[in-house]
């Protein structure tokens, strides 16, 4: 391949496609290449590290998910690599192969380590409801951490009168008690039941 006689160097993901469409152009036997599953596969590439005869890729095959492969270009052979290995591969490109066994590294790691991570590649691009949905389930697994909720409605008011809460409630027993209730009650009510038949029950 042209990119790996040019010696070392860094790829993007337009620059890859660039490239294979160049090749297919030059040799009509490759132009099967074109609408093939290798070709799709290219089209996840994200970015290619040459480092001849080596060429290591990583893929984004779908959002939050990350594969990396390295390819000897000459002996065709492909063995996958970790993060660690494709970062040290890509390090290779200033720094030159290294084998110095005490190079610093620093792991940020603890510091995301109570922080939640979307494992579901649905949850990229809606981290506010991500967010939402695993604060709900902390805070309603742990009664102590409801009293807030409690307190943050029972300080509506409007005119002097509570808007949510009234003050026989006081705590998250009599407002789970309350809620079940209400819930019960309304149920006799058709939908479309105006609040004004209610209000005062």
């Amino acid at each position: 391949m042209g990119f790996v006689d040019r010696g070392k160097g860094i790829l993007q993901s337009y620059q890859i496609i660039d490239e294979l469409e160049k090749v297919i152009q030059e040799d009509e036997g490759l132009q099967k290449l074109k609408d093939s599953p290798f070709s799709k596969v290219l089209q996840s590439a994200q970015e290619a590290i040459v480092l001849s005869p080596f060429v290591a890729l990583a893929f984004r095959p779908r959002p939050g998910v990350w594969e990396y492969v390295r390819v000897n270009v000459y002996e065709l052979s492909v063995d996958h690599l970790t993060v660690a290995e494709y970062l040290q591969f890509k390090e290779e490109l200033i720094d030159g192969e290294c084998n110095d066994n005490y190079v610093l590294e620093l792991d940020f790691e603890p510091f995301n380590a109570a922080f939640p991570r979307p494992t579901r590649s649905s949850s990229i691009g809606n981290g506010v409801q991500y967010l939402n949905r695993h604060l709900s389930s902390i805070m309603f697994s742990k009664k102590e951490s409801l009293e807030p909720l409690v307190d943050f409605l029972r300080t509506h008011k409007h005119d002097g009168h509570a808007m949510m809460l009234n003050d026989r409630i006081h705590s998250i027993s009599r407002l789970q008690s309350a809620l079940a209730k209400a819930e019960e009650y309304l149920s006799k009510f058709p939908p479309t039941t105006p609040y004004s038949e209610f209000q005062f029950e």
